[in-house]
C-alpha cells in the first residue's frame, strides 16, 4: 500500500504538468451610448415583475392568472421544470456518494459417482453428495477529488438547471404576453364589431329616407338601390367581424386553459384604452431582467465547467477501494463459513487515451466559445428589441392623438351632412363619402389603440418583465 502510494504521489504532478490550461475568452458587451447606463429606479422596475397589472384591467389580470396557472404551455413548462430539478438532485449525489453495489450468489452442486468409474486424484474417488455456496460481497469504490473534478461538475450542474428555470420563466413571460395581446386584439375586433354595427344602422337609417325621398318623387330610384347596396355591404362586414371575433374568444379561451366552455363564458368587451407607460430607467437593467439573456449567461457557466472537467480529464483519478464480504461452503461432509474485509487504492492514468482527451478539450473549447457568442447575441438582442419597442410605442401613441383629433373631426363633417341630406341640400353621394370618411377613420384609430396597447406588451416583454429576478436567483442557486 505504502509503495502504491508514493507512485500516485509522485505521477501526480508530472500529469498535471502535461494538462492544458484554457479559459473562455470575455464576452463582447458594447452598446450604444444611450444603453451605457445600468442604473434604474429598483420600485419602478419592480413593478415589471406583473406588468399586467399596470393596466388597471381586472379582467387582464384574471386571464393571465388563469393561464399562468391552467394553460398546457405552463404545465409543460412546469414539467420540464420538475424534470430539470430531478436530474440536478440525481447529478450531485452522484458526486458525493461512493459507488459501489451488493453483490451477492448462490448455488447448490450435486455430485455423484457413477458406477465402474475409476478413481480421481490420488486414487480417491470424488466425494458423493450436495455442497451448497454463497457469498455477499459489497465492494465500493470513492474517487477522491484532488484536482477539482467535483467543482467543475458543480458548475456544470448548477449552470444547466439555472438555464432551465429561466427557460421556464421565460416560457411563462411569453405565455402573459400572449394573453394580454390577445385579449387586445379580440377587443379591437370588438369595437371594430361596434363601429360595423352603427354603420349598418346608419346605413339602414339612410337606405329609409332614400326610399322614402324616391317614393315621393325627391329623389330618383337609382339612389334608393344604391343606398341598399351600401346596407348589404354593412351587413356583410357585421357577419365577418362577428364570425372573426367568436374565433379570437375560442382562441383566448384554449390559451388560458378553458378549452370546453362555451363562448359566452368570456364576454369580449369593446373596450380599448392608452397604454400603461413603461417605467423610466429600466433598459439599464436588461441585463438582470431579460430571462433569455440571464439562461445564456447560465450556459456559460455550464460550458465553462465542461471545458475545466475536459482539461482536468488528462490528471490521474485516485480512488478508495474497500469492500466486505461473506462467503459460506456447506456440504454434507463439512461446513465452512468465513468473512473477509479488503482497503484498496486505485489509480488511473491516462496515456494511450491522452489524444482524445485533448480533442475532447477542443471540442468543449469550441462549445464554450459558443455560449459566450449566443450570451452576447441575447444581449445585443435584448437591447435592439427594447430600444425598437420604446420607440414604436412612442409612435403609436402619436398616431393614437392624431387619429382621434381626426375621427371627431369626421364625425362633425358625417354630422352636418347628414343633415344637410335630411334637408335636401346636398345629394346622397356627399353623405356616403362623408360617411365612409367617418367610418375610415374610426377603424384607424381602433386599429391605432389595439396596435398602441399591444405594442406596450412588447415593451413590457422587451424590458424583461413578467418574473422576479430575485426570486428565481434564490431557487436556481440553491443545491438541490
Amino acid at each position: 500500500m505504502r509503495r502504491v502510494l508514493i507512485v500516485m504521489a509522485a505521477a501526480a504532478p508530472l500529469l498535471a504538468a502535461c494538462a492544458t490550461d484554457r479559459s473562455l475568452r470575455e464576452a463582447d458587451l458594447r452598446l450604444p451610448a444611450q444603453f451605457s447606463s445600468t442604473g434604474g429606479a429598483t420600485s419602478q422596475a419592480a413593478a415589471l415583475d406583473r406588468w399586467w397589472t399596470l393596466y388597471g384591467d381586472p379582467e387582464l389580470e384574471s386571464l393571465v392568472d388563469q393561464a399562468l396557472a391552467a394553460s398546457t404551455d405552463a404545465r409543460a413548462a412546469q414539467a420540464r421544470l420538475e424534470e430539470a430539478a430531478a436530474l440536478r438532485r440525481s447529478r450531485n449525489r452522484q458526486l458525493y456518494i461512493p459507488k459501489g453495489d451488493l453483490q451477492g450468489s448462490a448455488s447448490v452442486t450435486q455430485t455423484e459417482v457413477l458406477e465402474g468409474s475409476a478413481g480421481g486424484f490420488g486414487g480417491q474417488g470424488a466425494p458423493a453428495g450436495q455442497s451448497n455456496n454463497q457469498s455477499l460481497t459489497f465492494p465500493v469504490s470513492w474517487e477522491i477529488d484532488v484536482f477539482g473534478r467535483n467543482r467543475a461538475a458543480r458548475d456544470i450542474i448548477r449552470g444547466d438547471f439555472a438555464a432551465a428555470r429561466f427557460n421556464y420563466e421565460a416560457t411563462r413571460a411569453a405565455l402573459a404576453g400572449q394573453v394580454a395581446s390577445s385579449l387586445f386584439q379580440a377587443r379591437g375586433v370588438a369595437v371594430q364589431l361596434q363601429d360595423a354595427q352603427e354603420t349598418l344602422r346608419i346605413q339602414q337609417e339612410i337606405a329609409r329616407v332614400t326610399g322614402i325621398r324616391a317614393e315621393r318623387g325627391l329623389a330618383p330610384s337609382s339612389e334608393a338601390a344604391r343606398a341598399n347596396a351600401e346596407l348589404a355591404q354593412s351587413e356583410a362586414e357585421v357577419a365577418r367581424l362577428d364570425a372573426e371575433l367568436r374565433a379570437a374568444t375560442r382562441a383566448l379561451l384554449t390559451l388560458v386553459g378553458r378549452p370546453a366552455e362555451t363562448l359566452d363564458a368570456l364576454v369580449i368587451a369593446a373596450d380599448l384604452y392608452d397604454p400603461p407607460a413603461a417605467p423610466a430607467a429600466v433598459p439599464g437593467l436588461l441585463l438582470a431582467r431579460r430571462p433569455d439573456v440571464r439562461e445564456a449567461e447560465a450556459r456559460i457557466r455550464s460550458a465553462s465547467g465542461a471545458l475545466r472537467g475536459a482539461e482536468l480529464a488528462l490528471f490521474p483519478r485516485f480512488t478508495l477501494q474497500p469492500s466486505v464480504g461473506l462467503s459460506r461452503i456447506g456440504s454434507d461432509a463439512f461446513t465452512s463459513a468465513t468473512g473477509f474485509w479488503t482497503l484498496g487504492a486505485g489509480l488511473l492514468l491516462p496515456i494511450l487515451d491522452r489524444p482524445r482527451l485533448m480533442a475532447e478539450i477542443d471540442v468543449s473549447g469550441a462549445r464554450a466559445e459558443q455560449a459566450v457568442i449566443a450570451y452576447e447575441r441575447a444581449v445585443q438582442t435584448a437591447f435592439s428589441e427594447a430600444d425598437r419597442a420604446l420607440i414604436q410605442l412612442e409612435a403609436d401613441r402619436a398616431r393614437v392623438r392624431t387619429l382621434t383629433a381626426g375621427e371627431a373631426n369626421a364625425r362633425e363633417a358625417y354630422d352636418a351632412a347628414r343633415r344637410g341630406y335630411t334637408a335636401g341640400l346636398i345629394d346622397l353621394q356627399r353623405l356616403l363619402d362623408a360617411e365612409r370618411a367617418w367610418r375610415g377613420t374610426r377603424a384607424a384609430l381602433a386599429g391605432a389603440r389595439t396596435t398602441a396597447l399591444q405594442r406596450s406588451v412588447q415593451t413590457f416583454q422587451a424590458l424583461g418583465g413578467g418574473w422576479s429576478p430575485e426570486t428565481t436567483t434564490t431557487s436556481a442557486g440553491t443545491r438541490g
